[in-house]
């Protein structure tokens, strides 16, 4: 089987999940890591995207690295904030989660859309995406900024081109958000049931 930009990610989704389907913190992080090079082939486009990203995906890390065994399982993170009051807080770990889960839910409609759709041009396609999941959460300022942004996106058939491999590309893209996106789902679930899942942006 060739590789494609998507399967170390494709991989590493199946070591995400306990025995018990519960989701366990690094190999998480791991898969959420895994895109950050897909992101930079966007050039400064996704700038804000990724840092955004990393620095959730940092701000986690160090909470689990603090407590491999008492953060093994991603919702512990979340569970040790609302017993102290500070999931709310916007430096918690919880809003940390809640902001990657929301970027990663606009990296997967946006593969979906690039897979689904193939004669949209890339604006096109993050557009749509963005509407569908980030824009609600986003302020004045972080909306216009997000939209000078996608105007900077790189043209399709170049970008496919730089991601491109021996493997099926848009194959990957497809399986890669068939497995994660119910993933997302589940933690958009979990932080709801914990009534901290409606934090926004300026």
């Amino acid at each position: 089987m060739e590789e494609t930009v998507f399967t170390s990610a494709i991989e590493g989704m199946k070591l995400m999940k306990s025995d018990h389907d519960e989701i366990l913190t690094k190999p998480f992080l791991d898969v959420c890591k895994m895109l950050l090079p897909i992101l930079d082939k966007f050039g400064a486009a996704m700038a804000v995207v990724k840092s955004d990203i990393s620095g959730n995906i940092t701000r986690l890390d160090s909470k689990y690295t603090e407590n491999p065994t008492r953060f093994n399982y991603l919702y512990a993170l979340v569970q040790a904030e609302l017993e102290t009051n500070t999931a709310k807080n916007s430096s918690s770990c919880t809003n940390g989660l809640l902001w990657l889960t929301r970027a990663m839910d606009f990296l997967v409609e946006l593969f979906r859309n690039l897979y689904q759709h193939q004669d949209w041009s890339m604006q096109q396609a993050c557009n749509d995406s963005y509407g569908k999941t980030l824009k609600k959460w986003h302020g004045w300022i972080a909306s216009s900024s997000f939209t000078v942004a996608i105007k900077l996106v790189p043209d399709r058939k170049k970008f496919m081109e730089v991601i491109a491999s021996k493997g099926d590309t848009y194959a990957d893209m497809d399986k890669f958000c068939e497995a994660f996106s119910p993933v997302l789902a589940q933690i958009h679930k979990f932080l709801h049931s914990c009534g901290v899942d409606s934090m926004k942006a300026a």
